[in-house]
């Protein structure tokens, strides 16, 4: 269909050409003595000559272009695929046409990607005003309170302490945002050690002790682990995420909940540690998004669970900076799990 158009385009001008040409041998012919029969003869075959010779030569000239020009464009788009000098004139026009497709496809994919960040980017923005609003207004509220003059001990002492607790709440979200932008930036160091996992997530289990007792929870290992096991990670970090995980979990789970911590040794020398719960569980959805920055999958309920809307960001940035992944397995209503893996020492 494009070649067909092309030699239709390459014909008109060559219809025009010689249309151009004959206006001017007319003008020459009518003024010559020739008798009418030889002037009409000879006009025609003089048409049908520069016709067919600008025809030829237009398509000559205009597909030669075309096809440097395909070479150019194909290659540019597909810079691995050898190219044949002998590919025939009609695969040229049919890979400019499929070059262009493509092109264009690429242009759309490019413009919905980033219609998609510039969303995510907007969402990110009122997330993190949100979280800084919250706590910024408390203090303000209080402030104001406290300036008109009141006068009752207690009042004030009782002000001041709410007023800590959002300078607190500010400082804990900034204190978050800036180790990940050390991440992001590369600027974050591990410090990576061997130690033992098992004492660092008793260690842990032991913080969030009051924590599960609220709710009644209960935070375990999946058995007995009798001898030590060693990693070599930065234990300071990875104390961090075991901590936002095992948090996580107590903070979306289900009164009388059980959330487990199971070890399992891997072939190539690596430590699987997995977390699961059997609390609200995720919604498929809401998966790929999970670990970016003040993403909330119930954006009411999780607004009053507290934290910094962080955690899972700096879990994710933790973990990829030891050259593992994080990933996670989810169902609602059933529940979750959270699993990592780390290098064992050996020696």
């Amino acid at each position: 269909m494009e070649r067909l158009k092309f030699k239709k385009a390459s014909f008109i001008s060559a219809l025009l050409i010689a249309l151009a040409v004959l206006v001017i041998q007319l003008i020459f012919l009518y003024a010559s003595a020739l008798e009418f029969s030889q002037f009409v003869t000879l006009f025609v075959l003089e048409f049908f000559v520069i016709l067919v010779l600008a025809y030829v030569l237009l398509s000559f000239s205009f597909e030669r272009f075309l096809i440097a020009r395909v070479r150019e464009l194909y290659q540019s788009l597909i810079p691995t695929t050898s190219y044949s000098s002998s590919v025939g004139q009609s695969e040229d026009i049919d890979l400019l046409t499929t070059s262009l497709k493509k092109l264009s496809s690429d242009q759309n994919l490019e413009i919905e990607l980033l219609k998609k960040e510039q969303d995510y980017r907007r969402e990110f923005i009122g997330n993190l005003a949100h979280e800084l609003k919250t706590p910024l207004f408390t203090v303000q509220g209080y402030v104001l309170t406290l300036l008109d003059g009141v006068e009752d001990k207690k009042i004030v002492k009782k002000y001041l302490k709410q007023t800590s607790k959002g300078v607190e709440r500010l400082v804990y979200i900034i204190k978050d945002l800036d180790l990940i932008t050390q991440f992001e930036s590369g600027m974050a160091t591990l410090n990576q050690t061997s130690f033992d996992i098992i004492a660092t997530i008793q260690n842990v289990f032991e913080l969030l002790e009051m924590q599960a007792s609220v709710s009644k929870s209960l935070i375990k290992f999946d058995k007995v682990y009798a001898k030590p096991i060693r990693v070599i990670a930065d234990e300071e970090r990875i104390h961090q995420v075991l901590t936002n995980l095992i948090v996580n979990s107590l903070k979306y789970g289900v009164e009388r909940g059980v959330t487990e911590v199971s070890l399992e040794e891997l072939k190539e020398g690596k430590l699987m540690i997995r977390i699961a719960d059997n609390g609200e569980g995720i919604e498929e959805e809401h998966l790929p998004r999970l670990f970016e920055r003040f993403y909330r999958v119930d954006k009411t309920r999780n607004r009053n669970q507290g934290g910094s809307g962080l955690g899972l960001a700096i879990v994710k940035h933790i973990i990829e900076a030891h050259g593992e992944k994080i990933i996670v397995e989810s169902e609602a209503k059933v529940g979750s799990e959270f699993s990592f893996s780390l290098t064992l020492d050996k020696n």
